[in-house]
């Protein structure tokens, strides 16, 4: 039974205990020692925000989860770069390894990922200092959009591109397939239970089968990269024109109950782009200020005249104060930036 007064175990005491851990466990010597240092610092982390913010039960890995991963800590020079192509990781020793840029020489750590095509990736933690960009004294509102993607209150649009679009002919043939073989594998699984066979097969076992769940990951993969890829080379142009930024809290999970727009709406990852913007803007010395988007859309941004709630249809309108002709985003996009720039701004990323 345990003692509720008992002490909460930190990462510290749950270390100590890996050495008596190893002698009882030998199968724990096959980790790299610090990947299992991490793991209880994750676990730790987990607990307390399962007693304190009520977050959920901590879940723990399984083999059968797609993304597999363990993280290792940088100790001496454990973790560095060889040559051009080869880089040295604890345990697996010298890796070939492709690269667009040179690796810094100050690594923290690595997170080695196994993606679900059987590709795997080191995610290394880096200290690099000369990220900052040159000042230009230019403060640029967004406001993001469905038919366009980032729309810049210096008119300047970032068009939307539906990677999902692009390879769906093409993912929904191996889907068809993919479907079709789960439920052919699933039967004969069944039979061999049905006949007590000594060792009943699993979905893996079918080469089928396992053919086209790669070939549907392979595309899906294929999309993500596609995607971010191109999010990122956006936010670094915001990032590296502007000095200050301005976008829109949007709330997404209420913006998907339009069933007719949710796939639209998730293909254009707006929180990536919030959450790429807030880090780089970090690194680079950049402001990124969050604002409230009510009326937006509806307040003239000349006049200040509030012409009421517009359909989705109506992209452009004429203010009936001043005669303005606006172009909704562009409206929407200068009225936010006015909000950021206004006292009751609030800063969420700042140099």
């Amino acid at each position: 039974m345990t003692n509720p007064d008992s002490s909460f175990l930190n990462a510290f005491a749950l270390n100590n205990m890996l050495k008596a851990l190893k002698m009882e466990y030998p199968w724990l010597k096959d980790a790299e020692s610090t990947s299992l240092q991490c793991t209880n610092h994750d676990l730790v982390e987990a607990y307390k925000k399962f007693f304190k913010e009520h977050t959920g039960f901590p879940k723990f890995k399984s083999k059968k989860y797609p993304k597999q991963s363990f993280q290792s800590k940088c100790v001496g020079k454990n973790i560095k770069q060889v040559n051009k192509h080869h880089v040295k990781l604890p345990k697996l020793g010298i890796v070939r390894f492709k690269a667009g840029i040179k690796i810094p020489e100050k690594i923290k750590s690595v997170t080695v990922r196994l993606s679900p095509t059987g590709k795997y990736y080191a995610v290394l933690l880096v200290e690099y200092e000369n990220q900052t960009f040159n000042k230009t004294g230019r403060q640029l509102g967004i406001d993001l959009g469905v038919a366009d993607l980032v729309i810049g209150s210096d008119g300047i649009k970032f068009p939307t591109i539906r990677f999902d679009k692009i390879l769906a002919r093409k993912k929904y043939y191996w889907e068809k397939r993919l479907a079709r073989r789960r439920l052919q594998a699933q039967k004969e699984i069944a039979w061999d239970k049905h006949n007590k066979v000594l060792n009943p097969r699993c979905l893996d076992d079918f080469k089928n089968y396992k053919k086209a769940k790669l070939m549907v990951a392979e595309y899906n993969e294929k999309m993500t990269n596609q995607r971010n890829d191109y999010l990122h080379k956006i936010t670094m142009q915001l990032v590296k024109d502007n000095d200050v930024i301005v976008m829109e809290d949007l709330k997404a999970k209420n913006l998907l109950r339009n069933h007719k727009l949710s796939r639209a709406i998730v293909n254009q990852s707006w929180r990536e782009i919030r959450r790429m913007l807030e880090y780089k803007c970090a690194w680079c010395g950049k402001k990124l200020v969050i604002v409230n988007p009510y009326k937006t859309s509806q307040i003239c941004s000349e006049c200040g005249y509030d012409d009421g709630k517009h359909t989705l249809d109506i992209r452009d309108w004429t203010c009936p104060g001043c005669g303005h002709h606006h172009d909704r985003d562009i409206n929407a996009a200068k009225n936010i930036l006015r909000l950021g720039t206004s006292l009751g701004k609030r800063v969420v990323t700042s140099a």
